[in-house]
């Protein structure tokens, strides 16, 4: 029975991953749990033989102090193999722990331990499908297990056991069905999870359960849909300051009256109530988030309608939802309708999921997702994928079954989360959507923006970046070689292998029908890839004349490519869709019902040819539409040929789209666009033209008080070299020097800004050769695997860490508190000038007779070191310097408008020597204060 299982709950800490090279152990901690009570536990210091490298002792807090009188393993090993015997084998990480013990096991001269073992890793990402991180740290605080220490085995291993326990206890509340789908699928994991699952089962099939939250499709339980509570209070907007601040005393404990989010507050109550259009520069610090959901709130009540607010990222959508909109409603004492809306792509099609279900050989990640589905579809309210966290691998399973135009049917099931969405969007006061979607929808004119009475778009500068990405094309041809090889041919292991297969065997589909379909795929790939070839042949041709780095760009016209080909390619691709096509039209029409393992042949076998047709839709865009107002160019990286050929074709510019979808809404409702950087200095309306806003359009700037930003700090190295007059070797070596020192000078939490991968690169390694900051741990963007929100957390968890970044760097990224000490700008972030969307960009400017350096090069590079700032001063509290080691801001008559464009700070022109002296002075002022502030809390 496996309540009376008794589990060893593990966790190691080492001086680095790999045993085989040496790598040893330093601490170690067992818990020992039966029936789900601690037992016992033990914990011991470990004698590694070897110094511990200091990132791991930043890591652990585990210094050579802690272990100099500590024992080797050798003497311990016993004791520990004779605690795990007869124990399910519990880690976080479990292959990790477990072959690492098994090693020193070895060494130690003892048996391999054998037993079975559960990794809490992945039995977390089934359980908690939508954790936004599965690391031990982040689950605790989710869960509220206490971790005080992360990262000392002790610590780690009874958090651990306590999450083991938190699965149980929620593996035990979900629906007797879905247990039973997880145990049945549960073989393929890694570790011995599916004796967890027939356990429950056996517990749950004893007691009777409640179920009727859930509804039932097939062999899946879902969520039953909650009632909508409404109600519409009536609510009265307080329009003076005295009612504002009597409003919001009797409400929030300790307000604090900030008299520019009052004026934000009547500029868009007014803006809402007069229809008129006005732009809101607001700065950090104002409170520009209740500054427009109150009087967004207000109106939407007082006028039955609803107001839309669209924002940028996810992680801004979900922080409307979980945090400012309960505020909100706590503010005015009453519930607040807002549904949440998204392109239809991002919701779950049940159906289809239900059909994959059949299939028999999934792959691990696969398993994996499909295990964290059936949990997840218990739980979720909207059935937005996107709540899910899942594998690399996993994603692709996630794209197949995301709801479909195709699949969209008329009628209303009670588990079409998409349509629930529509219907929840039509009793809301607020609609929440992403800028992405609401251009996709304004576009298509869905009904339910005929009910907006108001539109808020925030963080309306990232809106053009929004309007591009929904205007570009990429062709990527790993991607395109991807489909052709899932498709493939009869006499491979494929979907039309499979399909021709059954087609045969059941007699559904003509052997005429199958052979052309094969026939006419060999033309279409050997079409394709004899492109690929003219294309690979041009850009070598071409970048001869041209500075010779691993990558080769060019604009597609300068390649001359045959367009008899090219529409040949496309042609082939539309043949073989319509006999696709045919040939699932065929399959289906027999009279006799088709088993459920063929329908799942089928569904594959529609889904990719409906990739196919999105596939040809974006060859046609990339190849064959010579649009006017767009760029198109190809990217080769040499060392990889053809596997690295990409094509971008991104516009020019976007204000007449974003013009003709706004104009029906001018005038009839008000529009709010507000961002926290919206102008330059010289050029108050450059976003404000990209987005085609008429120039009669206000712009409103609400600054936050001078006192807000009393913790921040700038500085001018004013005797860095000039990189125009030293060799790009020296210069690295003077930048790499200054940004040791002022790393050291804040004890690392710096930022430091490049222009280019390249100079960003070959600082990175000779800071590593110098050796100067070995004490430190270092994240480039482009040298460190992982995406910019990895690197980011990655940055977060270290107290001494540097993160190297380029321009892109700075969108939307967000260190609150103590996380930043520094923001180094090496370069002013200037586009590079041979970056193919700015050239195309800057031409296109000079074609008018405008100056493409004061009309768009400067103003953007503005709007980047407006955001680099912006990521430094994050509340009233935080204390930030800002380094620039590009002395062009001193020397250049543009440089003023960079320091205009800063809050009103202290700024500093210092040789690099005194500037550090002065920065060690203020951050060791800024200590004492920290110490005293904590003394007196």
């Amino acid at each position: 029975m496996m309540e009376s299982q008794k589990y060893a709950i593990v966790d190691l800490e080492t001086t680095g991953h790999s045993p085989a090279n040496g790598d040893r152990m330093i601490q170690i901690a067992i818990v020992i749990m039966k029936n789900w009570c601690i037992e016992k536990t033990f914990t011991s210091f470990i004698h590694p033989g070897q110094a511990i490298p200091l990132f791991v002792q930043d890591l652990t807090n585990i210094t050579d102090i802690d272990v100099q009188d500590a024992l080797p393993f050798e003497s311990h090993a016993e004791t520990i193999y004779e605690m795990i015997q007869d124990s399910i084998f519990v880690a976080h990480n479990a292959d990790f722990d477990l072959s690492f013990l098994q090693a020193e096991f070895k060494r130690a001269g003892l048996p391999e331990w054998k037993g079975k073992k559960i990794d809490t890793v992945e039995l977390a990402k089934i359980i908690f499908p939508s954790s936004l991180s599965f690391k031990l740290g982040d689950l605790a605080s989710d869960l509220n297990i206490p971790l005080d220490n992360a990262h000392r085995a002790d610590n780690d291993a009874k958090a651990t056991a306590h999450l083991l326990q938190k699965c149980w206890e929620e593996l035990l509340t979900l629906p007797i069905i879905t247990i039973e789908q997880l145990h049945k699928k549960s073989f393929q994991l890694k570790s011995n999870l599916s004796q967890l699952f027939f356990e429950a089962l056996q517990i749950k099939r004893k007691t009777t359960s409640n179920e009727e939250h859930n509804i039932y499709y097939r062999k899946l339980a879902i969520k039953k849909k909650a009632e909508l509570k409404t109600g519409n209070k009536q609510l009265e907007y307080p329009q003076s300051n005295a009612d504002k601040i009597a409003f919001f005393q009797s409400k929030i404990p300790n307000f604090e009256e900030r008299p520019q989010q009052f004026q934000m507050m009547d500029t868009i109550w007014d803006g809402l109530n007069l229809k008129k259009e006005v732009m809101i520069e607001a700065s950090t610090g104002i409170g520009k988030t209740i500054g427009y959901l109150l009087p967004s709130v207000i109106y939407a009540k007082q006028q039955q309608g609803k107001v839309c607010i669209s924002t940028y990222t996810s992680h801004l959508l979900e922080q409307l939802l979980t945090e400012e909109i309960p505020k909100i409603e706590k503010t005015l004492g009453c519930r607040v309708n807002v549904s949440l809306l998204k392109g239809m792509k991002n919701y779950i099609d049940v159906v289809q999921f239900e059909q994959l279900l059949k299939i028999r050989d999934f792959s691990y990640d696969e398993t994996l997702t499909i295990l964290q589905v059936l949990v997840w579809l218990t739980k979720t309210e909207t059935g937005d994928l996107n709540e899910i966290n899942v594998s690399g691998g996993g994603q692709l399973f996630i794209d197949k079954i995301r709801k479909n135009p195709d699949h969209h049917k008329k009628g209303s099931e009670p588990f079409d989360f998409y349509k629930r969405a529509i219907e929840e969007s039509e009793t809301a006061d607020i609609v929440i959507t992403n800028h992405a979607m609401l251009l996709a929808d304004m576009e298509r004119r869905e009904p339910i923006f005929d009910q907006i009475r108001g539109w808020i778009i925030d963080e309306a500068h990232q809106f053009i970046q929004a309007a591009v990405g929904r205007d570009e094309s990429i062709f990527s041809f790993t991607k395109w070689k991807y489909i052709f090889g899932q498709i493939g041919l009869s006499s491979e292991n494929n979907v039309f292998a499979n399909f021709h297969r059954v087609s045969l065997k059941k007699q559904r589909v003509s052997k005429q029908s199958l052979n052309q379909l094969e026939k006419k795929f060999m033309q279409m790939t050997k079409a394709f890839d004899e492109t690929m070839n003219q294309i690979v042949q041009g850009m070598k041709q071409h970048s001869k004349s041209t500075k010779s780095y691993t990558k080769y760009t060019s604009f597609l016209q300068e390649l001359n490519l045959n367009e008899t080909l090219l529409k040949s390619v496309s042609k082939g691709i539309q043949q073989w869709i319509d006999l696709a096509e045919d040939a699932a039209r065929q399959f289906s029409q027999e009279v006799e019902e088709i088993a459920p393992e063929h329908l799942v042949i089928l569904e594959q076998w529609k889904y990719w040819t409906r990739e196919m047709k999105m596939k040809v839709s974006e060859w046609e865009d990339v190849f064959l539409n010579d649009g006017v107002d767009s760029s198109t160019w190809v990217e080769i990286d040499r060392r990889n040929i053809p596997g690295s050929i990409q094509v971008y074709k991104k516009p020019i510019q976007v204000k007449d789209h974003i013009r003709k979808l706004f104009d029906p809404v001018r005038n009839h409702h008000g529009i709010i666009w507000t961002s926290g950087t919206l102008t330059v200095p010289n050029n108050k309306r450059f976003i404000a033209d990209q987005l085609g806003i008429r120039d009669e359009v206000p712009i409103i700037n609400l600054q936050a008080p001078p006192t807000y930003y009393s913790g921040a700090k700038a500085y001018i190295v004013n005797d860095m070299p000039d990189i125009q007059s030293v060799s790009q070797h020296r210069y690295i070596e003077s930048i790499s020097m200054a940004i040791t020192r002022i790393v050291r000078s804040t004890e690392g939490r710096s930022f430091v800004l490049f222009t280019s991968q390249d100079m960003l690169k070959k600082t990175v390694e000779l800071i590593q050769e110098s050796e100067l900051l070995n004490d430190y741990v270092l994240f480039a963007q482009g040298v460190t695997g992982g995406s910019r929100m990895r690197l980011l957390k990655s940055f977060q968890k270290f107290n001494h860490s540097v993160l190297f970044g380029t321009n892109s760097f700075w969108e939307g990224v967000d260190v609150p508190g103590d996380g930043l000490a520094s923001v180094i700008i090496v370069r002013l972030p200037f586009s590079s000038p041979d970056e193919p969307s700015f050239k195309a960009k800057s031409m296109d400017l000079q074609a008018k007779g405008l100056n493409a350096f004061t009309n768009l090069s400067l103003p953007e590079a503005i709007i980047r070191f407006k955001q680099g700032f912006g990521r430094l001063i994050r509340s009233s509290k935080d204390k930030g310097v800002l380094v620039v080691l590009d002395r062009r801001i001193d020397t250049k008559s543009y440089g003023k408008e960079f320091l205009d464009s800063l809050p009103p700070i202290s700024i500093q022109k210092l040789p690099l020597q005194n500037m550090v002296l002065e920065l060690e002075h203020w951050y060791n002022n800024k200590h004492e204060e920290r110490k005293q502030v904590d003394k007196n809390e």
